[in-house]
This record gives structure tokens, sequence and C-alpha cells, in this order.
């Protein structure tokens, strides 16, 4: 049971680390990029707590209109940066803690319908959130480190890199007809 959680929980915070290897590229500082990381996992604890107590009946709703909203969120955050950096001198380091964390919504969408899965085979909601939690939050601070590494390679503004690299994101996992 706890291998199959492990597997799953893994799984579900690729989305995450994706994210956040795309957001590194802002350059955040040690703490910010912590504090990122711990939101990010807080919240993929709580959506499939939220998933388990919903139940069945809400699956089918948000699983159809996860990837929209994702692929929207991702999309709006990435063409911020761009307009940001183009009207904008460079700087140091692009905090802006609002748009960051507003990504967080689509991306704990599919973990409240992982959490109504499992609370329909009888998982407890006192095992799968937290294991999921600090797996999202360690795959999200490896994310944003590799991100900052790698931005630290390109000679291009990260805030700018960072930006199309989320709309490339968003229109390639956007949901395709």
């Amino acid at each position: 049971m706890i291998g199959s959680l492990l597997i799953l929980g893994f799984t579900l915070s690729l989305d995450n680390f994706r994210t956040s290897i795309v957001l590194g590229g802002l350059r955040f500082s040690w703490g910010r990029a912590v504090q990122v990381a711990l939101v990010f996992g807080l919240c993929d604890a709580v959506a499939p707590l939220v998933g388990i107590l919903v139940g069945h009946y809400w699956s089918a709703a948000i699983g159809s209109t996860a990837e929209y909203v994702g692929a929207i969120a991702l999309g709006a955050y990435g063409l911020y940066l761009v307009i940001r950096a183009w009207r904008t001198a460079a700087s140091d380091e692009l905090d802006r803690p609002w748009a960051v964390f507003g990504l967080l919504v689509p991306l704990s969408a599919d973990n409240v319908v992982a959490g109504t899965s499992l609370g329909l085979l009888g998982f407890s909601p006192w095992v799968a959130p937290p294991v999921f939690g600090v797996i999202t939050a360690l795959m999200a601070l490896v994310g944003l480190q590799i991100g900052r590494a790698v931005a630290r390679v390109i000679p291009i503004r990260p805030d700018l890199v960072s930006g199309v690299a989320l709309v490339v994101m968003a229109t390639v996992m956007g949901p395709h007809a």
C-alpha cells in the first residue's frame, strides 16, 4: 500500500517539478525557493484530502476541466513574465509571490481527482495527503534549484526565458482535441 502511494505521489508531483524548473529561472533566493516548495507541498497535501472528502461525483467535473485550468494558468503567468520582461529593466530577482502562488490551484487539481479515487478505494485521509505533500515539496525544491542553475548558463534574461518556457509548457501540456 505505501509503495503504491509513493509511486502515485511521485507521479502527481511531476507537474510541480516541471513548473518549478521553469520558475527556478527566476533565481529566487534560497529562502523564497524553500517557501515556494513548502507551499506547493502543502497544497498537494490538502488537495487529495479535499478529494477524499468530496467524493466520486466531483471527480468527473474536476478531471475534465483540470487540464484547461492548468494550461490557462501556466500560459497566463508565462505571458505576464514575457510582457514584464519587455517593459521593465532586468532585475536580479523577480519576486512576485501572488503570481507564483496563483499556480497552486491548477497544479493541485489532479491531486483532488487522485484523492477522490483513493477515498473510493478506502485509503485513509491521514496517510496519502502527507505523503503527497512531502514528495511534492522535495520535487519542487529540486526543480527550483535545477532551473536556477540552468538560468545561470543561459545568457538571456531569466524572467523572459521562464515566461517563454511557461507559455510553451502550457501549449504542450494543454488539452488536445
